[in-house]
């Protein structure tokens, strides 16, 4: 390399932009974009990525500093990844060293080596595989560990375990002191099952799906799977994802959340005969890493992870899929704030695959983007088998004694069905035992102190919880008020309705599935597995529950509150809402029983259920979408939202009416609109004072020439150094 060669290095933090350095004077290599270098940075030093290579640079030679060190000899990110990173930095108007280094693991962002091609595991003895694991009667989890090595003699990594079979380690000493299994190192790549599961007939619509976007392989085109709840579309993966392995290439499967990747990852391996490669938040660091070292290495065949698998390395990416498209979970709402659905479109685009986005309540910008042939629509209209669609029912409430937030008619639909044997779930989305507490003598209300909020009773921790900046204290035993000691919970929460519940049903046994009750790593896999088990009779359930999840024997789905979602002030409550309710609808009635929903409202006559009950999901969303070309709001045009806090109460709207200047004074922009500055919904969230300017415009295009220049002159504005902003482009809430 030429000692007068400039070196372009991405750094992580707020600058957006690139560092010029020297190469060493020693170095006798080519350096490629896409290694780590270790580069000085003021005092100290820090790891950088290589970007580009130049021969000129706007400094002076003389102000140039050179690298210290180079740490990696091949590229981690490769040059197409480069630019796809580059392409969403630009889009999202982020700095690109954020973005590059939000792409790798922890370890690698703080320059350490990668990890070893291994991983610490455990397989069976010849000992243990004598064993029969149906005769552990009494050691249902050994049985559940020596059930999954069977099928996998080479091993498997110890957090596979405890993902697959619940919070193990126990377990496994006790089959270590047995001598039925041994310590092993397991590589990183797949392999193979020793009795993969035979594929299941297909149904006409299924095989025209599978065809469908088969046709398309190894070439882009974009395919919305828009197919009721229980119509199959996991077949449908299946079927694909073995067409493309079968060609040697690779699969990204996005899911919107940990909670659904256990149960999907158990019948990927069954039907697949390899070993699942999983990439989320619940893995520990060296987990992550290893995953995403063997995905960038095309060793790892298939990956299923949560947004930030988006930005895995995958050389050999044949077909990306996204589940449960709609989801809010796929946007990123702090830092760098991408959509990981849409930024899997783009990825599809140029490496010029495929992608299938699939959901049983589409988002309207994927409707839209169907209507207008940018997605081609491939519709499951009907259950498989004999599984039929539940009916939907009214509970007017309004006059109504609810007995723990359960009206007569819903308890006794519910004895009928624990009657006939038949599980029962209840959708409450507001964990806690009640959503605030109140002073009865002096109307004194649970107020987070650093929020504009209530804090939620938790009984069980005997907490009050601000579940908005994360503010714990101790429940008062008086008034913090006037002293009395007089304090009642208002309202619901899932620990309260499990309460009710045990009181009216003693003889039924309740299963409550939150945030609160599954934080131990592996609860959420065990109480899963007990409810499709038959041993819990009742089930409670939040967002958790409500998607993704099959239960054969669930016939009665209740929903206790929907009204808290029927009058958002966020446009998009109503869409959110509609998908909410099919989506806990669907848990109903998936195998041969018949199910049923019943849906408790004060609002019987609100448009948006008549609409969902009588006309269903599907006519819903076309006239929310005529309403939303009536009002211009998005998909008809494209919005960019810029927030702004402090701790002045003062500066963010002071900032933002700079903003909003600089942003009239730029290139005139046609159609341009400019929404504020206004306060937030929640103008006091974790002691800060927020406020927000939206901009909005028809044309993507000149939103993103216009928002080119304006992200420019934020930075430079008075008020800029007085509070904390950030751009999100296509936000998605508002809060």
């Amino acid at each position: 390399m030429s000692p007068t060669s400039i070196l372009r290095i991405a750094l992580p933090g707020p600058i957006r932009s690139l560092f010029d350095y020297l190469p060493p004077i020693d170095q006798g290599e080519t350096l490629i974009p896409g290694i780590r270098l270790q580069v000085p940075f003021g005092r100290t030093s820090r790891c950088g990525v290589l970007i580009e290579i130049d021969t000129w640079s706007k400094l002076p030679a003389a102000r140039l500093k050179r690298i210290e060190s180079v740490i990696d000899r091949t590229p981690l990110l490769d040059e197409a990844h480069l630019a796809f990173l580059l392409w969403a930095a630009n889009y999202y108007q982020h700095p690109l060293g954020d973005v590059v280094f939000h792409a790798f693991p922890v370890r690698l962002r703080k320059g350490q080596l990668p990890t070893s091609a291994t991983a610490k595991g455990w397989r069976l003895t010849p000992a243990g595989a004598a064993v029969d694991p149906t005769l552990l009667h009494r050691a249902y989890r050994q049985a559940a560990i020596l059930t999954r090595l069977k099928t996998h003699p080479e091993g498997l990594v110890q957090q596979q375990l405890i993902e697959q079979c619940g919070d193990c380690r126990p377990s496994l000493r006790s089959l270590r002191e047995k001598q039925w299994i041994e310590p092993c190192e397991i590589g990183l790549a797949p392999t193979l099952a020793v009795d993969p599961a035979p594929s299941p007939v297909l149904s006409e619509a299924q095989s025209q799906a599978v065809n469908q976007v088969a046709e398309q392989f190894n070439r882009f085109k974009a395919f919305l799977l828009d197919g009721v709840t229980g119509s199959g579309k996991t077949e449908v993966y299946l079927n694909l994802i073995e067409q493309v392995l079968q060609q040697g290439q690779q699969v990204l499967v996005l899911v919107p959340e940990i909670g659904l990747t256990p149960q999907l990852v158990r019948r990927f391996e069954q039907r697949l005969g390899l070993t699942v490669t999983l990439l989320h938040s619940g893995l520990s660091d060296g987990e992550r890493e290893r995953a995403w070292l063997a995905a960038g290495r095309a060793e790892a065949r298939l990956l299923v992870g949560t947004r930030s698998a988006i930005f895995t390395p995958m050389p050999r990416l044949g077909l990306i899929i996204v589940d449960e498209e709609h989801d809010l979970s796929y946007k990123q709402q702090e830092g760098f704030r991408y959509s990981a659905r849409d930024l899997a479109v783009v990825r599809a685009r140029r490496t010029g695959c495929p992608i299938l986005l699939g959901s049983a309540t589409p988002s309207l910008e994927s409707l839209h983007n169907s209507q207008l042939s940018r997605y081609r629509r491939i519709p499951l209209l009907e259950r498989v088998g004999k599984a039929r669609l539940p009916k939907m029912e009214i509970i007017d409430i309004r006059s109504s004694r609810l007995e723990g937030g359960l009206s007569p008619v819903l308890i006794s639909r519910i004895n009928s069905g624990l009657r006939a044997g038949e599980q029962v779930m209840l959708f409450l989305n507001r964990r806690g035992y009640a959503p605030l507490v109140t002073c009865h003598a002096c109307g004194w209300l649970s107020d987070c102190p650093r929020c504009d909020a209530r804090m939620t009773l938790h009984l069980v921790s005997k907490l009050l919880w601000c579940h908005h900046c994360g503010h714990q204290q101790k429940i008062p035993s008086a008034c913090p008020s006037c002293g009395s000691p007089d304090l009642r919970p208002l309202g619901q929460g899932t620990e309260r309705l499990e309460s009710a519940l045990t009181r009216l049903f003693p003889d039924h046994s309740v299963a409550r599935i939150d945030r609160d009750s599954t934080s131990r790593k592996g609860s959420l896999e065990k109480l899963l597995k007990e409810i499709r088990a038959g041993h819990h009779d009742l089930l409670i359930g939040t967002q958790m529950l409500a998607k993704g999840h099959h239960f054969p024997n669930v016939t009665l789905v209740g929903l206790l509150d929907v009204d808290q979602g029927l009058f958002g002030a966020d446009y998009r409550a109503a869409e959110r809402m509609a998908q909410l309710i099919i989506q806990v609808a669907g848990r109903a009635g998936r195998a041969e029983k018949p199910g049923r929903v019943l849906i408790q409202t004060r609002h019987p006559d609100h448009p948006l259920l008549q609409t969902l009950i009588l006309r269903g999901y599907s006519t819903f969303a076309q006239d929310a979408l005529a309403e939303r070309q009536l009002a211009s709001l998005p998909p008809f045009s494209y919005q960019a939202l810029l927030r702004a806090e402090s701790t002045r109460q003062e500066d963010p709207i002071n900032f933002l009416t700079e903003a909003a200047t600089a942003g009239r004074a730029l290139q005139a922009t046609d159609g341009l609109e400019f929404w504020g500055p206004v306060p937030a919904p929640m103008e006091r969230r974790a002691g800060k004072i927020r406020a927000h300017l939206l901009v909005q415009v028809t044309d993507r295009a000149q939103l993103h020439r216009w928002l080119d220049q304006w992200t420019l002159r934020l930075a430079e504005l008075p008020g800029a150094s007085k509070v904390r902003w950030s751009l999100d482009v296509d936000p998605q809430e508002m809060l």
